[in-house]
């Protein structure tokens, strides 16, 4: 997740671009660290699901950056945009206990600051406590209903937890609000996916490439729907692109080698896969079809 801060300093989860760093900068809207989860069984493709994760940087917590921060809070105490900009270095470093506390003393001085929320939020929802999170969430829509932040975190929220048309509603509105960031047709391609709608989430995946380009995500979650019709090709093109854009992923090994299976090639399947594992040793439909291919081509 990215943590963004500036004047208006939102804390919001945003992209994995490669060889991107989390810096204090002016407001950008980009696609979220999303990590695709994406198995196929020999009678077809499984939903995807992505996590949203705050990526870590510990220097954003070094002393003097916070030393910086700190002397911009004490020469005016009472400004809440202050601690709501270190909070998000705090986040960013994960220091998520000395985050939420700036983010509190902001909200106290500003009932209103929607953006503190939202930020807060996605600290709470890196720490395990989604309700929290959409608590608050919901705090900073009903401040601004038009926030689409606080629209694509909560919407993931709640497509975390199977609520799939109340997420579904709320990506549409972040869309509909002309939104230009891409988590939003992301995660709706995640939900078309869900209910074998794979034309439509195609279209939301392209779209949210168009947006967010060298993330790798997206091209994961289209390739999979790709393979849903039958259309190795395309399929084939987007693993590799996402293997491209962060060979680091395990799930676009995974995936890449599924189509490997899929044509009949153990062999290069199984590498994928053990090449996965290796990534990941915890990642279970790596661990499947490594065992699954196991033996090279048959």
């Amino acid at each position: 997740m990215r943590l963004m801060a500036a004047k208006t300093a939102v804390f919001s989860d945003g992209t994995r671009n490669s060889g991107h760093s989390l810096t204090v900068a002016p407001i950008r809207k980009a696609l979220a660290p999303i990590g695709i989860v994406a198995v196929l069984a020999l009678a077809g493709c499984s939903t995807t699901t992505s996590t949203d994760m705050i990526s870590v940087d510990r220097a954003q917590g070094s002393e003097q950056n916070i030393s910086s921060l700190s002397s911009v809070i004490s020469s005016n105490p009472s400004d809440p945009e202050g601690y709501n900009i270190r909070g998000s270095a705090y986040g960013r470093a994960g220091e998520f206990k000395r985050a939420l506390d700036d983010f509190n003393r902001a909200l106290q001085i500003n009932p209103q600051f929607y953006q503190a929320y939202a930020n807060r939020a996605l600290v709470y929802r890196n720490m395990g406590k989604p309700v929290e999170a959409a608590n608050d969430y919901n705090r900073a829509l009903q401040i601004n209903a038009n926030y689409d932040v606080a629209l694509i975190g909560r919407g993931n929220i709640y497509r975390q937890a199977g609520r799939l048309n109340e997420a579904f509603s709320d990506f549409n509105k972040a869309i509909d609000l002309d939104t230009t960031d891409g988590r939003a047709y992301h995660n709706r391609g995640l939900i078309y996916q869900a209910r074998n709608q794979h034309a439509q989430a195609i279209d939301d995946f392209s779209k949210a490439i168009s947006l967010s380009s060298s993330s790798a995500e997206p091209y994961n979650g289209r390739g999979i729907s790709y393979l849903a019709m039958n259309d190795d090709e395309n399929a084939f093109a987007d693993f590799n692109r996402a293997i491209e854009l962060n060979d680091k992923l395990a799930e676009s090994w995974a995936n890449q080698a599924l189509v490997y299976e899929h044509r009949g090639d153990r062999a290069r399947a199984n590498r994928s896969f053990s090449h996965a594992v290796r990534l990941d040793p915890n990642y279970k439909p790596a661990q499947d079809g490594a065992a699954r291919t196991r033996g090279g081509n048959s």
